[in-house]
């Protein structure tokens, strides 16, 4: 067919031609993908369907305590994993220590130097006044008071 041939047909003739291109596509492309599937059944891959189901979710990590927080602004924190906080670099600018920033624990009364609690009740009771917060008392419980 030359395309002055499109140019000659009415509209109808068009539009029929264009239903029958459609139908003859999706019947050869549904031919393609069953052969496509099966070959690689025949390799042993995977289809597009089972693909789908796999999850890719990240596995779980602990959370991460923080180990510095800034002392003009406590509610900042880093864990020291990653790039250094702006805040941080600036205090480290200007002359501190990265050890004047770490999380200090206060109260812990019930901890002996080693850093086991002289008794499990002390645990429960003295891991509150950890600066990082309440959720961390596990954390709390493994540090040593300074």
């Amino acid at each position: 067919m030359k395309p002055h041939d499109l140019k000659s047909m009415s509209v109808e003739e068009l539009w029929s031609l264009h239903e029958l291109v459609v139908s003859v596509l999706a019947c050869k492309i549904s031919t393609e993908k069953t052969r496509l599937e099966q070959r690689l059944r025949e390799l042993g891959q995977s289809t597009a369907d089972s693909a789908k189901k796999v999850s890719h979710a990240r596995r779980p990590y602990p959370q991460v305590f923080p180990k510095y927080r800034n002392p003009t602004r406590p509610s900042e924190t880093w864990a020291g994993r990653g790039k250094q906080p702006r805040w941080l670099t600036a205090q480290l600018r200007s002359g501190k220590k990265l050890d004047d920033c770490r999380c200090r624990l206060r109260g812990l009364v019930g901890y002996r130097r080693s850093g086991a609690p002289s008794s499990s009740s002390e645990v429960t009771r003295d891991a509150k006044y950890c600066d990082a917060g309440q959720d961390q008392k596990r954390h709390c419980a493994s540090y040593a008071a300074p």
